[in-house]
């Protein structure tokens, strides 16, 4: 699938009214936003998406780059009127390249990460933000923290995970999962059923494949790419990292700084 696929059913309307139900109340805006305000910039986020979280960022003033694989997210960033200190650019994360630039703070918020299946693409990424990053620079992600029970099972069937107003009409979105364990990879499809006045008008879908990672790995994969200054968070509160949250929010810093 490519990656302008991810999340191509209406991407921007269906994305925004899901997350900001799903996603608003886990404090990620604001926890991203608040290491902006600290680092300043320019910031440079990594699959932007439709800029739930960097435009805000933006919107405080701070010069931002927002970097994304699919130019239908773009599209809906662009639809919002974002400030002319917001520059954004399509392409893939393993292949980032801004030249000489350089950014105090890099971050991919909402597990963009996850979508790196391959550890080629994800050392490749990594890298690429360690080269990127100015010195003392920080780069910041979050991902799911993998529940041993659920990734224990192949598939999960079909269930209603979201529901939220749309026009006239009221969107009820389905998920289902299917997960291959050799490789910690899962395939997501979701559907979006639209109804009206509770007779459902129509069905649209959007399908996301996903590598989850456990702690550990994580702290092998940044080692590798030569981060040595890690902190492991289970929440955006900044509690520490303590599985049971379903987060793994990661601070990493470089000792040592190189140029391209």
């Amino acid at each position: 699938m490519a990656p302008e696929d991810l999340y191509a059913a209406d991407a921007g309307t269906l994305y925004d009214a899901a997350y900001e139900r799903l996603r608003g109340p886990s404090g990620d805006v604001a926890f991203y936003r608040a290491l902006a305000r600290t680092h300043g910039g320019p910031v440079l986020e990594l699959g932007c998406g439709s800029g739930r979280v960097l435009l805000p960022i933006a919107r405080d003033g701070v010069p931002c780059v927002g970097l994304d694989a699919s130019e239908a997210m773009l599209d809906a960033l662009r639809a919002k009127s974002p400030p002319p200190n917001l520059r954004l650019v399509q392409g893939s994360m393993q292949d980032l390249d801004m030249g000489p630039q350089r950014f105090p703070f890099i971050f991919s918020a909402f597990r963009a990460f996850q979508h790196l299946l391959t550890v080629g693409d994800q050392l490749a990424c990594l890298e690429r933000v360690r080269r990127h990053l100015a010195p003392g620079g920080l780069f910041a992600f979050d991902v799911f923290a993998p529940r041993f029970e659920r990734v224990a099972l192949a598939e999960e069937p079909e269930t209603e995970d979201v529901r939220f107003p749309l026009d006239a009409d009221e969107v009820v979105r389905y998920a289902r999962v299917r997960r291959d364990r050799a490789t910690q990879t899962q395939e997501v499809v979701f559907r979006y059923e639209r109804r009206h006045q509770g007779v459902a008008v129509g069905s649209t879908e959007a399908r996301v494949f996903m590598r989850y990672f456990f702690r550990y790995e994580l702290e092998h994969l940044l080692g590798r790419a030569g981060f040595s200054r890690l902190e492991f968070l289970g929440g955006f509160d900044g509690r520490p990292y303590d599985y049971v949250s379903g987060e793994i929010i990661v601070l990493a810093r470089a000792e040592s700084w190189f140029e391209t």
